[in-house]
């Protein structure tokens, strides 16, 4: 069963998202899932410090 997602609004630098936009493009996913993905990673690394 897939996890539950909750909508959440955030503001950020016009500069990150352009960025992240890019990365998220190049690989194939869209700007949410590319940010979801990057959180996931960020969050895993800080947890096995």
């Amino acid at each position: 069963m897939k996890p539950l997602k909750i909508k959440v609004s955030i503001t950020l630098d016009s500069e990150i998202i352009d960025e992240i936009k890019t990365l998220a493009e190049e690989d194939d996913r869209s700007f949410s899932q590319y940010v979801n993905l990057v959180l996931k990673e960020y969050l895993k690394k800080k947890k096995d410090e």
